[in-house]
């Protein structure tokens, strides 16, 4: 392996040079205490950067075993890691130079503690995966700034940010701990048969609707109501006294801006881990509970929405339901048959983003539009089937029709962000108040249909390139020529989620959809294949920008692509 110093002297010849002459430096480099691996050179200056990783010994880290010992606690200090990393190559200059020159880059991590492609740890070695815009001026290369930047700035970056010795132990301690404690928590859900746990003194305001942090001053501690308090148990944290959400059906009522959909949003949150300090780091979800809404527009393939809706005027029939501009109920029906598909065990749902036609239809319209003349059957006549017949519980945020009280199993009142259990006062309404509307749901749910997608109706190529993709932030990303929108996918939390989707649709493509496998079928194949390989099995080469994803996501990404068919 060449060392640091033929690095060093390999710039200082090049520069000056024309800009294609850095691909030379493809390969391997061994500064000592850990290898810089250049695995992918830039052509430009103004290209994406490229792409480089470097791999230190524990040896040298230094990293003790029992913070690496179970996969969590190993996912929690590589995420460490990669914020410590971030937030140090934010604080350095680049320098002058044209197009990205002097950029150092990693994926900016969320609240969120995600597996990510830019870090792992091992009993061997920790590897981080990251970007550097190699100095140019104009389009020459400038080897000296770029012998300061991989030789000088890049080792200290390596100092300060991936050894033992030079981080905040007690920091790093909290951090996993921290991270331990949430997945124990999740793990006692089921037993205990709940949908979601949040626990006393839990911050849930946000700073705004794009600042996922916590909201500083004038945020209120969450506390339980008695009738709902629950104690879990943590291997860190000791006994934690929170709020269990039963499972079931549990509405969440109150006035406006009282704190039911900031509720909802951290229980949304809750099927993911978070940093210390973020407020919600003890409050845990159902891993398989989804977000579904109303989406006006999007496209549906193929999917059999006969539970919510029947045949459309004209005869046309919805067993096998596609749309290339989905009504705002029949995207909802949609999107909760596909959540059933890919395997949700809970839904959440906001009256906010819903369509109020499939919500509810009240005595009053029933009244005036017979049953025979309505092909949607409203929600809360299926919720409880949903339950009874699947175990799929729903969580569904309230303020404007009392009628669900009959459903429900669980009234959580918000009053100036405080909860309160108002099931018993919620139930005497019901008997004393009848609504007199008749129930629409029939006997039962109503059959799922099992879906297989024709492989050939996604091409990921476009122009001479045979796949091609892009993602843009949390809300779409683009297979070949069309572009996917995910922004009512809602619990896509960072950019390198989108992108591993993107990557994961073209996996399933080539060696999962069709072959005789369902719909859910490949979805689940693909989950299995990255939990057991890895997300590098996604590529055909090492990439640092990729971070795990549900299968639920993956799902919806596929089933709003535009061109996708159904065998």
């Amino acid at each position: 392996m060449a060392t640091s110093n033929d690095l060093y002297n390999q710039l200082q010849r090049l520069d000056g040079q024309s800009y294609g002459a850095y691909k030379s430096l493809k390969g391997a480099y061994d500064f000592s205490n850990f290898a810089l691996h250049i695995d992918h050179v830039q052509g430009d200056p103004f290209a994406a950067p490229s792409r480089v990783r470097v791999v230190v010994p524990q040896t040298v880290a230094g990293f003790p075993q029992n913070l690496r010992e179970l996969p969590c606690r190993a996912v929690a200090l590589a995420d460490f890691l990669t914020r410590q990393f971030y937030w140090a190559t934010q604080r350095q200059e680049r320098g002058a130079g044209s197009g990205k020159s002097g950029l150092i880059g990693i994926v900016r991590p969320s609240q969120a503690v995600l597996e990510r492609s830019a870090a792992r740890v091992s009993a061997e070695a920790v590897e981080l995966r990251f970007t550097v815009g190699l100095p140019a001026f104009g389009r020459r290369i400038a080897g000296r700034q770029a012998a300061d930047l991989l030789c000088q700035r890049l080792p200290q970056l390596v100092e300060e940010t991936l050894l033992y010795e030079a981080l905040d132990a007690q920091a790093i301690q909290r951090h996993v701990d921290a991270v331990e404690d949430a997945e124990v928590l999740r793990s006692q859900l089921s037993t205990l048969h709940l949908v979601a746990f949040v626990a006393d003194g839990a911050i849930l305001p946000r700073r705004s609707g794009v600042d996922e942090r916590p909201l500083a001053d004038q945020a209120i501690p969450f506390t339980s109501p008695e009738s709902l308090r629950v104690t879990l148990h943590c291997p860190h944290a000791g006994a934690v006294t929170g709020m269990g959400i039963p499972a079931g059906i549990t509405l969440i009522v109150g006035g406006g801006y009282h704190g039911k959909s900031t509720l909802l949003r951290a229980i949304e949150a809750g099927v993911y881990n978070h940093i210390p300090g973020d407020g919600r780091e003890q409050v845990v979800s159902d891993p398989l509970a989804v977000k579904v809404r109303a989406e006006d527009g999007r496209s549906i393939a193929g999917v059999d929405i006969s539970p919510f809706i029947g045949s459309l005027p004209q005869g046309k029939s919805t067993r096998n339901f596609s749309t290339p501009n989905a009504s705002g109920s029949t995207s909802q029906a949609a999107n909760i048959v596909e959540a059933m598909e890919a395997g949700a065990t809970a839904l959440l749902v906001d009256e906010d983003t819903s369509a109020t036609n499939f919500m509810i239809r009240d005595r009053r319209m029933q009244a005036l539009i017979a049953k025979d003349r309505e092909p949607i059957t409203p929600f809360i006549d299926k919720v409880r089937q949903l339950y009874t017949e699947y175990g799929i519980s729903t969580v569904l945020v309230m303020g404007g029709s009392g009628d669900y009280f009959d459903v429900a199993d669980t009234a959580i009142a918000l009053d100036e962000f405080v909860p309160q259990d108002v099931t018993a006062q919620a139930k005497a309404i019901a008997t004393q108040y009848k609504t007199e509307r008749a129930p629409e749901g029939g006997q039962s749910f109503g059959r799922l249909t099992p879906r297989t997608i024709r492989p050939d109706s996604i091409d990921p190529s476009k122009g001479r390139h045979s796949v091609k993709l892009r993602a843009r932030d949390v809300d779409q990303l683009q297979i070949g020529t069309e572009a996917i929108d995910l922004s009512a996918v809602e619990q896509l939390v960072e950019s390198g989620q989108v992108r591993a989707i993107a990557e994961a649709i073209v996996y399933a493509q080539r060696y999962h959809l069709g072959r005789g496998k369902s719909m859910a079928e490949a979805i689940a194949a693909v989950i299995t294949d990255v939990e057991q390989y890895g997300l590098d099995c996604l590529t055909d080469w090492p990439v640092g920008d990729l971070v795990s994803f549900r299968g639920l996501e993956l799902a919806a990404a596929i089933n709003r692509l535009r061109t996708l068919q159904i065998q």
